[in-house]
C-alpha cells in the first residue's frame, strides 16, 4: 500500500518576510541614493562643460573680430594707390563710416570709403569672400548710401568694391559682373584683382 509523501517546509514566517522586504527596500534606497549622487555629478560636469564651451565660443568670436579688424586695417593701408590706373585720384580713406536714416538710426556702415574730387568708393571687407550673398548685400548697401549719403559722398559719383583676405573665384567673377572692383590680401599687401576683358565699373 502506497504511503503519503511528506511535504517539504515551504512557507516563511511573517517576520522573515517583512525582514526580507525591509532589507530589499533599504538596498533599493541605497541604490537610488547612489544613482542620484551620480546624476548630480553628471549634471555638474555638464554645467562645467557648458561654461567652458561658452567661454571658448566667446573667445573665438573675439578672435574672429580681431582677425577681421586686422584684415580691414591691412587692406585700408594706402588702398587708394591700387586705383592709380583709373581716373579717380583717390587720396583720402575713411574706415567704419556709419549710415544714418532720417531719425538718426544707424542702418549700416561702410568698411572703407575712398574719396577725392568727383568720386567716392565704398569698399566692403570680408575675412573670406566666399558667398555671392555678400556681394548682394553690398549692392543693397550702395542703394542705402545713395538714399542716405554721408557728407563725404554728397555730390560725388559712387563706386563699389569687394575685398577679402581670401577670395573665391566664383564670387570674384560675380562681383565683377555687377560692376564691383575686387581686391585680395596677399601676404601683408592688398592686390587689385585684374578685371575680365570688357569690365566696366558701375557708377551709382
Amino acid at each position: 500500500m502506497a504511503t503519503a509523501m511528506e511535504q517539504p517546509q515551504m512557507g516563511l514566517s511573517f517576520e522573515q518576510v517583512w525582514a526580507a522586504l525591509d532589507r530589499i527596500s533599504l538596498e533599493n534606497v541605497d541604490r537610488q541614493k547612489k544613482m542620484d549622487e551620480r546624476i548630480d555629478k553628471m549634471a555638474a560636469s555638464v554645467d562645467k562643460m557648458a561654461e567652458k564651451v561658452d567661454k571658448v565660443s566667446k573667445n573665438i568670436g573675439g578672435l574672429n573680430r580681431s582677425i577681421g579688424e586686422l584684415i580691414e586695417t591691412l587692406i585700408a593701408a594706402r588702398l587708394w594707390e591700387k586705383f592709380d590706373a583709373y581716373p579717380y585720384n583717390f587720396r583720402r580713406a575713411y574706415q567704419r563710416v556709419p549710415l544714418f536714416d532720417e531719425t538718426d538710426r544707424i542702418l549700416t556702415d561702410i568698411d572703407i570709403l575712398l574719396s577725392n574730387g568727383k568720386f567716392v568708393m565704398s569698399v566692403e571687407v570680408k575675412r573670406e569672400l566666399n558667398d555671392k550673398d555678400e556681394v548682394n548685400h553690398h549692392l543693397k548697401r550702395m542703394e542705402l548710401i545713395l538714399k542716405y549719403p554721408p557728407a563725404e559722398c554728397k555730390g560725388k559719383k559712387l563706386l563699389g568694391a569687394m575685398a577679402g583676405g581670401t577670395v573665391d573665384p566664383d564670387v570674384q567673377a560675380y562681383a565683377h559682373s555687377v560692376g564691383f572692383f575686387v581686391l585680395e590680401l596677399l601676404g601683408e599687401s592688398v592686390h587689385l584683382v585684374k578685371p575680365p576683358a570688357g569690365f566696366t565699373p558701375r557708377q551709382w
